[in-house]
């Protein structure tokens, strides 16, 4: 080979690296759409969550760093502290996690103007695993995607939270969450895969008491004014 066909030999294989890691190894995913229900229901297909009250975020985790984008596509600069924390405890190589970034009560309870005006500390409620170490997982049954969720979250995390359920009981959990003021549930059908578009086994029945939802949307709307 000549001197001229190993220098461009050196450069092509210089841009194929540079591309390479350019290239994001994680997948872009739209959070799978949650619909919604007049009443609460009971059904052994399904399995009931508590509806956390903060932002519905997708968490991205790849070499060493954490990326918290919104619903709408919007990457959260605001909760350095919590990226960090994530990146130190959960001990992955890649993931996509769903959840909500939320901020709590002394009862464990979510409160929303603290997260709205940064006033309290941010913690992420994982409910869903889309990906780990390599491998697509939103084929998976949700409860196999949970049980994957809860084995890679340390137990003793403070500000990395895993949201367990209730298979079954949606009426029950659903009185419970009303007597603690609670915003509502979801209730997902425990053998569906996480789905793209307008697609979706997730409903959320929520709270019509719910005493944070007084003024909400005044308080939207005075935000995007």
């Amino acid at each position: 080979m000549t001197s001229t066909a190993r220098s461009f030999a050196r450069q092509v294989q210089l841009h194929l690296v540079i591309y390479t890691d350019l290239v994001p190894r994680l997948p872009a995913i739209r959070p799978m759409t949650l619909v919604r229900a007049g009443e609460p229901f009971s059904d052994p297909d399904w399995l009931f969550e508590v509806k956390h009250d903060g932002f519905r975020t997708l968490c991205y985790i790849e070499d060493g760093a954490v990326k918290l984008v919104s619903r709408r596509g919007h990457v959260y600069k605001a909760f350095r502290t919590l990226c960090e924390s994530i990146t130190t405890e959960l001990r992955v190589k890649d993931a996509i996690l769903d959840g909500e970034i939320v901020c709590l009560d002394q009862d464990g309870h979510s409160q929303f103007n603290r997260l709205m005006y940064r006033r309290g500390e941010p913690r992420f409620y994982a409910f869903d695993l889309l990906w780990l170490n390599g491998e697509d997982l939103r084929a998976w049954r949700l409860l196999d995607r949970k049980e994957a969720l809860r084995d890679i979250i340390p137990t003793k995390s403070e500000r990395l939270l895993y949201v367990d359920h209730i298979e079954g009981r949606g009426e029950d959990l659903f009185r419970l969450t009303c007597k603690s003021d609670l915003e509502g549930v979801v209730a997902k059908w425990k053998r569906g895969a996480y789905m793209q578009g307008d697609r979706t086994s997730w409903v959320k029945v929520k709270n019509r008491k719910y005493s944070q939802s007084v003024g909400r949307e005044e308080l939207f709307r005075k935000r995007s004014a």
